[in-house]
């Protein structure tokens, strides 16, 4: 899997963590000699890319992948841009990172490929599985007492799940209730965006 760096970031206008140190919040602007104000406007095709960009970043999928998320997007009934959302927003890591059983996405991409989980008593350790509604998520008990499964515990009391998540704290177990609204998924880009640049 790719593995996106703090240059990947700036460039996007993102923050790869919350922490003061991470060098894409000391310098929150695209690298280059340039500096902060030695940049274009980007163009109507540029923005498109950039949202693309910006999607692959935050959620670490390769560009096949999210063509693929495009095209099964295109094929529902519905507002294909917040479909598109929720198929990305679905994937088994992103759901375990969204719960709060993971610190990052790569932190549950990790726990996932490490089979930490079961998808309705069922081991599943691929990263891009599609959750459904309904399903319901456990962590496997041969796993329960590893050293980062306490230390997430002990965060926990300071999480928030989204809405169409459930997280029951004492047998951390994740039911999804309903697929994510638009307003619920990642703000930082736009799905909208993405869809115009795969339709051109």
């Amino acid at each position: 899997m790719k593995k996106y760096t703090a240059k990947n970031y700036r460039r996007l206008g993102l923050r790869r963590t919350d922490s003061p140190k991470d060098p894409t919040a000391r310098r929150n602007y695209p690298p280059g000699i340039h500096g902060p104000k030695g940049h274009k406007r980007l163009t109507q095709y540029g923005s498109q890319m950039a949202e693309k960009q910006k999607a692959k970043v935050i959620y670490n999928i390769l560009e096949r992948q999210l063509k693929k998320y495009y095209n099964k997007a295109i094929k529902q009934k519905g507002d294909t841009g917040i479909i598109l959302g929720q198929l990305i927003e679905m994937r088994l890591d992103n759901v375990i990172y969204r719960s709060g059983l993971a610190k990052t996405r790569p932190q549950a991409r990790q726990l996932v490929s490490h089979g930490f989980f079961f998808v309705n008593n069922k081991k599943v350790n691929i990263p891009s599985y599609q959750v459904a509604v309904k399903d319901e998520i456990t962590i496997r008990p041969n796993k329960l007492k590893t050293k980062i499964i306490e230390e997430i515990k002990k965060n926990l009391e300071k999480h928030v799940c989204p809405t169409w998540i459930y997280l029951e704290p004492k047998m951390l177990t994740v039911k999804i209730l309903e697929k994510p609204k638009a307003e619920e998924m990642d703000q930082r880009f736009s799905t909208r965006l993405i869809v115009e640049f795969y339709s051109r």
